[in-house]
Protein backbone atom coordinates (compact mmCIF):
# COMPACT_ATOMS: atom_id res chain seq x y z
CA UNK A 1 0.00 0.00 0.00
CA UNK A 2 1.06 3.41 -0.76
CA UNK A 3 -0.33 6.89 -0.59
CA UNK A 4 2.14 8.36 -3.25
CA UNK A 5 1.78 11.60 -4.33
CA UNK A 6 4.12 13.38 -7.08
CA UNK A 7 5.18 16.53 -7.90
CA UNK A 8 6.65 18.95 -10.71
CA UNK A 9 8.50 21.90 -10.03
CA UNK A 10 10.13 23.93 -12.37
CA UNK A 11 11.67 27.64 -12.33
CA UNK A 12 9.64 30.36 -14.13
CA UNK A 13 12.25 32.98 -14.69
CA UNK A 14 9.06 35.73 -14.14
CA UNK A 15 11.38 36.67 -10.88
CA UNK A 16 14.45 35.04 -9.02
CA UNK A 17 12.79 32.91 -7.37
CA UNK A 18 9.72 32.16 -8.77
CA UNK A 19 8.30 28.58 -9.50
CA UNK A 20 5.47 26.63 -11.12
CA UNK A 21 4.03 23.58 -9.69
CA UNK A 22 2.15 20.80 -10.76
CA UNK A 23 0.65 18.71 -8.30
CA UNK A 24 -2.32 16.32 -7.73
CA UNK A 25 -4.04 17.92 -11.49
CA UNK A 26 -3.17 21.45 -9.80
CA UNK A 27 -0.95 24.07 -11.13
CA UNK A 28 0.15 26.28 -8.92
CA UNK A 29 2.78 29.22 -8.30
CA UNK A 30 5.45 29.85 -5.66
CA UNK A 31 7.69 32.78 -5.52
CA UNK A 32 9.36 34.45 -1.73
CA UNK A 33 8.72 37.50 -0.37
CA UNK A 34 10.30 40.20 -1.31
CA UNK A 35 12.53 40.30 1.59
CA UNK A 36 14.43 36.93 0.66
CA UNK A 37 14.98 38.32 -3.14
CA UNK A 38 11.75 37.61 -4.81
CA UNK A 39 8.83 39.16 -5.69
CA UNK A 40 5.84 37.90 -3.43
CA UNK A 41 3.91 36.67 -6.46
CA UNK A 42 2.70 33.53 -5.09
CA UNK A 43 2.88 32.14 -1.93
CA UNK A 44 5.75 30.99 -0.60
CA UNK A 45 7.31 27.26 0.63
CA UNK A 46 6.38 28.15 4.24
CA UNK A 47 3.17 29.87 3.51
CA UNK A 48 1.97 26.72 1.46
CA UNK A 49 3.02 24.36 4.40
CA UNK A 50 1.13 26.38 6.90
CA UNK A 51 -1.58 26.33 4.98
CA UNK A 52 -1.64 22.63 4.12
CA UNK A 53 -1.28 22.24 7.94
CA UNK A 54 -4.56 24.31 8.29
CA UNK A 55 -6.19 22.63 5.27
CA UNK A 56 -5.65 19.09 6.80
CA UNK A 57 -6.84 20.46 10.41
CA UNK A 58 -10.00 21.98 9.30
CA UNK A 59 -10.74 18.53 6.78
CA UNK A 60 -9.92 16.26 9.55
CA UNK A 61 -11.97 17.58 12.17
CA UNK A 62 -14.90 17.57 9.51
CA UNK A 63 -14.09 13.91 8.76
CA UNK A 64 -14.69 13.19 12.29
CA UNK A 65 -17.41 14.85 12.85
CA UNK A 66 -19.10 13.27 10.19
CA UNK A 67 -17.66 9.90 11.17
CA UNK A 68 -19.89 10.74 14.53
CA UNK A 69 -22.54 12.43 12.79
CA UNK A 70 -22.26 15.24 15.41
CA UNK A 71 -23.68 18.65 14.39
CA UNK A 72 -20.79 20.11 13.11
CA UNK A 73 -21.75 23.81 11.27
CA UNK A 74 -18.33 24.85 10.88
CA UNK A 75 -14.65 24.69 11.62
CA UNK A 76 -12.36 27.72 11.16
CA UNK A 77 -8.28 27.28 11.42
CA UNK A 78 -6.34 30.60 12.21
CA UNK A 79 -2.49 29.71 12.12
CA UNK A 80 0.97 31.22 12.30
CA UNK A 81 5.10 30.33 11.84
CA UNK A 82 8.05 31.66 13.39
CA UNK A 83 11.60 30.37 13.48
CA UNK A 84 12.60 31.61 17.18
CA UNK A 85 15.92 30.92 18.63
CA UNK A 86 16.12 30.00 21.99
CA UNK A 87 12.04 28.45 22.31
CA UNK A 88 11.24 26.72 25.51
CA UNK A 89 10.73 23.27 23.20
CA UNK A 90 13.84 23.56 22.19
CA UNK A 91 12.30 23.82 18.70
CA UNK A 92 13.67 26.67 16.28
CA UNK A 93 10.65 26.00 14.01
CA UNK A 94 7.10 27.33 15.67
CA UNK A 95 4.14 26.70 14.38
CA UNK A 96 0.80 27.71 16.42
CA UNK A 97 -2.74 26.93 15.76
CA UNK A 98 -5.94 28.02 16.68
CA UNK A 99 -9.24 25.96 16.34
CA UNK A 100 -12.50 27.51 16.00
CA UNK A 101 -14.84 25.08 16.14
CA UNK A 102 -18.91 26.21 15.31
CA UNK A 103 -21.96 24.23 16.53
CA UNK A 104 -24.89 25.35 18.41
CA UNK A 105 -25.83 21.92 19.10
CA UNK A 106 -22.25 20.46 20.12
CA UNK A 107 -22.00 19.29 23.47
CA UNK A 108 -18.70 20.56 25.32
CA UNK A 109 -17.28 17.10 25.55
CA UNK A 110 -17.70 16.93 22.00
CA UNK A 111 -16.02 20.52 21.25
CA UNK A 112 -13.32 19.32 23.28
CA UNK A 113 -12.99 16.17 21.30
CA UNK A 114 -12.72 17.99 18.12
CA UNK A 115 -10.49 19.95 19.58
CA UNK A 116 -7.87 16.84 20.01
CA UNK A 117 -8.53 15.41 16.74
CA UNK A 118 -7.58 18.87 15.63
CA UNK A 119 -4.33 17.75 16.76
CA UNK A 120 -4.05 14.47 15.31
CA UNK A 121 -3.90 15.52 11.32
CA UNK A 122 -1.97 13.95 8.93
CA UNK A 123 0.22 17.06 8.58
CA UNK A 124 0.33 17.76 12.11
CA UNK A 125 1.68 14.25 12.47
CA UNK A 126 4.08 14.30 9.76
CA UNK A 127 5.80 17.94 10.93
CA UNK A 128 5.93 16.34 14.47
CA UNK A 129 7.08 13.06 13.75
CA UNK A 130 9.74 13.96 10.86
CA UNK A 131 10.59 12.66 7.78
CA UNK A 132 13.00 11.27 5.39
CA UNK A 133 14.11 12.59 2.24
CA UNK A 134 15.76 11.44 -0.14
CA UNK A 135 17.99 13.67 -2.51
CA UNK A 136 19.10 11.98 -6.18
CA UNK A 137 19.98 13.68 -9.45
CA UNK A 138 18.24 13.69 -12.35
Amino acid sequence: MTDRIDAEVHETHITPFSVSMLVGGHRLSGDEPEAKGGHNLAPSPYDYLLAALGECTAMTVRWYARQKDWPLEGVRVSLSYDRQVGHASGKADIYSKTVTIIGEKLTEDQTQKLIEIAAKCPVHKTLTAGVHIDTVAG
